[in-house]
């Protein structure tokens, strides 16, 4: 399935080669590399809902305003290369988001039935 983003997730490896995996956690940032987008994504769900299953954050105070949990982005883990750039924002909350694009994110809208990662698996062409 074609998403408009590049090619599908098993052409995506003959065109770029690798992809990098990147985790921002308060100011820690963490790299990997994959030779393929399906074990990128594979990875990045991984780490996501592991992150969402254990961690929370609490409102906290910054800037002259409250933050509540949902509004604070406890982790960041973004796919780069192949003409990709997308991820996953997981909340204070647990909640995850999808979204495409790097200095422009686009968040992906879940189709019923779908969670964020399976959302960012639909517009990436990479179903399992």
């Amino acid at each position: 399935m074609e998403s408009g983003l590049g090619p599908s997730c098993t052409s995506l490896a003959a065109v770029a080669g690798r992809y990098k995996l990147r985790m921002s956690r308060e100011g820690t940032v963490g790299k990997e590399r994959f030779d393929t987008l399906a074990a990128a994504v594979d990875a990045l769900e991984q780490e996501a809902r592991a992150f969402a299953n254990t961690e929370r954050r609490a409102a906290t105070h910054a800037l002259l305003r409250d933050y509540e949990p949902e509004e604070l982005v406890a982790l960041r883990v973004e796919i780069a290369g192949g003409g990709v750039q997308a991820g996953v924002d997981v909340r204070g909350d647990g909640a995850a988001e999808a979204f495409t694009g790097r200095f422009q994110r686009r968040l992906v809208e879940q189709q019923p039935g779908e969670d964020a990662y399976a959302a960012l698996r639909r517009v990436l062409g990479c179903l399992p």
